[in-house]
């Protein structure tokens, strides 16, 4: 009991240490009234839960939940989850260098990193984890075994692994400094134009584009594509550095303002630029985001770039750090940012949630701002591209068939019974291993339906509840034969795609990340859009300055 009493005497003391902050703010009071509440909860579940409480594990949870209350941005990351944020702000941590993921109830290998311990471990995409250095990961979630792999640079953990077709093995891998590649790939296409695919805005992103730009420039580049599809975004600073290598010394990029004055700030330019002159065309799509944003839409506004794919995921909210007790952080939303327009590209509302539902900003509050030269931008929806390449809507056929792993275990067996192939350029699928992978998705039981065979299932469903099922059964199951899912004839109508989607996966075993990027070339319309306007350049100076 003394010991109870004196935790408690910590907590109510704890709440008299406050900042002075949370007592100068309208809802001072409701602050302190609700830790003094989270501290009668924990005095009380320490004192009569029927078993002893996971304290910890309880108090994470409620973090957890009350951030959800706010954004998805705004996280907690306990001591043992610093890895997971040193990865997020400067693309490294300490691990064996290979991503996993979830297959039915186990967690595999899903890519081993070129030259990281995985990969000089011997270990491959598909490998099966069964244990780490000695403890079963049976049922682990992937969190739980990505968690497991991460640890001190220069350990050594035992990984035993069944691999598909060869039986179990054990790998002996010696975690390292894993640095992520800000660029998986740059070089200089057909009629000197120059390519640069930036994956993230970690800590050395403009470092590394830098140095991209600054020899593709040595090569005799006189055009450039900035690739972001895909990209996530990053810090902040990093987005305007990059910005700078196009426009001039002391140009704002971008402004950010939020409930307190000190997050009220302009971002300016502070080098000078590495090519005034130089065409510019860069790449996004809708899972581009952030830093991203910034970048496309301060090039945009300031009519540098011509702006080629799809409309970005709209993220414009700024996050900072905040250093907690015991080695623990939070990332917390503090601003929305603005591009030089005055536009804000934030496309959620979380603020003004409809019973937990997170809404678009309305149509009624879309604004229209003027680039530098007086073309139309609108705020509210993330940036939409000067040149829209619309996108296929994936077939549910092969969604299936990526869900389900079909095309991925094809490929790992392929890897298996192959030592090498032709290089991304020149590999080409062949009619044989076509055909061998259609007899294996014909072989593979799939769990999926059209729309339409969906849809009828719920009809039928609502005319068994109102007792209609037994006078339409006939129709019903004529008109469900009719439309039901044929793999045949599926398999057939989409071929091209399939055959494309498993040649980028068999390039990836032999060549990694780099080959997927040079393999994906051969089909990529947002990128051969981006050349076709570099190479007609009054096109291009056309968009940005449409009354010339």
């Amino acid at each position: 009991m003394d010991k109870m009493i004196k935790k408690h005497a910590f907590y109510i003391i704890l709440l008299f240490q406050l900042p002075f902050f949370a007592f100068t703010q309208s809802n001072g009071f409701e602050v302190i009234k609700n830790l003094e509440i989270l501290d009668h909860i924990f005095m009380n579940l320490e004192k009569y839960y029927v078993d002893e409480p996971q304290t910890g594990a309880i108090s994470k949870a409620g973090i957890d939940a009350m951030l959800r209350e706010l954004d998805p941005y705004t996280v907690y990351y306990h001591e043992s989850n610093i890895e997971d944020y040193r990865m997020m702000t400067t693309g490294q941590y300490g691990g064996i260098g290979a991503s996993i993921r979830q297959q039915d109830n186990d967690v595999i290998i899903a890519e081993p990193y070129e030259n990281m311990p995985a990969d000089k471990a011997g270990l491959k995409s598909g490998d099966r984890i069964i244990s780490i250095d000695g403890r079963s990961v049976k049922d682990q979630s992937t969190e739980q075994v990505s968690q497991a792999l991460k640890g001190a640079k220069g350990s050594t953990i035992a990984v035993v692994y069944d691999r598909p077709y060869k039986g179990k093995d054990t790998a002996l891998v010696t975690r390292a400094e894993i640095k992520l590649p800000d660029i998986p790939y740059q070089g200089l296409l057909d009629n000197n134009i120059g390519y640069v695919k930036l994956n993230s805005f970690t800590k050395t992103a403009s470092r590394e584009a830098g140095k991209a730009f600054a020899a593709l420039k040595s090569k005799n580049m006189e055009k450039f594509i900035l690739d972001l599809r895909g990209n996530g975004g990053g810090l902040l600073l990093e987005a305007v550095n990059i910005v700078n290598f196009f426009v001039p010394k002391g140009t704002e990029i971008v402004t950010t303002k939020g409930r307190i004055l000190d997050e009220n700030r302009s971002y300016t330019t502070k080098q000078e630029p590495l090519d005034l002159d130089i065409p510019v065309v860069v790449l996004v799509n809708e899972t581009s985001a952030s830093a991203s944003e910034i970048v496309a839409g301060a090039l945009q506004d300031l009519d540098r770039a011509v702006v080629i794919g799809k409309t970005t995921f709209g993220k414009g909210l700024v996050q900072r750090t905040v250093d907690l007790k015991y080695g623990a952080k939070m990332k917390l939303t503090v601003a929305k940012y603005y591009t030089p327009s005055g536009r804000c590209v934030q496309k959620l509302d979380y603020y003004h949630k409809n019973d937990g539902e997170v809404n678009e900003v309305p149509d009624s509050l879309i604004r229209v701002f003027k680039t530098k030269n007086g073309r139309e931008v609108i705020d509210g929806r993330g940036i939409e591209p000067d040149i829209i390449i619309e996108g296929e809507k994936m077939p549910r056929f092969i969604k299936t068939l990526l869900q389900e792993d079909v095309l991925f275990d094809f490929a790992t067996v392929f890897a298996q019974r192959n030592e090498e192939i032709a290089s991304p350029q020149s590999y080409e699928v062949s009619d044989q291993l076509l055909k061998a992978l259609e007899d294996t998705i014909m072989n593979r039981e799939l769990n999926y339906a059209t729309a339409t065979q969906r849809q009828l299932e719920k009809t039928m469903a609502t005319a068994k509840r109102e007792g209609y099922d037994q006078k339409i059964i006939d129709e019903y199951e004529a008109l469900f034969e009719k439309v039901a899912s044929s793999k045949s004839e599926d398999y057939e109508l989409f071929e091209s795609e399939i055959k494309r989607l498993l040649r980028n996966e068999i390039v990836g075993r032999y060549y990694y990340q780099e080959g997927k990027v040079v393999d994906s070339f051969k089909d990529d319309k947002d990128l051969q859009r981006a050349i076709d306007l570099l190479e007609e350049l009054q096109d291009y100076k056309n968009i940005l300055s449409p009354d010339e």
